[in-house]
């Protein structure tokens, strides 16, 4: 059985126009961290599976469920 997960909604901006990409992280990881960037730059869940390109990042929100 997997890991529970949730989903953090990442909005990026590329020569000016916005999109926004969905993606799962433990479900327990939100907590252990202080900020949401902290956990997609700090966490090993989230390194093995998902390059981020910060400099295009402007928002990270946690979507509940």
């Amino acid at each position: 059985m997997s890991e529970p997960t949730v989903t953090v909604r990442l909005l990026f901006v590329d020569e000016g126009s916005y999109h926004h990409e969905d993606v799962r992280v433990p479900a327990d990881a939100p907590e252990r961290y202080e900020r949401l960037i902290d956990l997609l730059q700090e966490e090993p869940a989230v390194l093995r599976s998902l390059h981020l390109d910060l400099s295009r990042l402007c928002s990270a929100q946690l979507l509940r469920e």
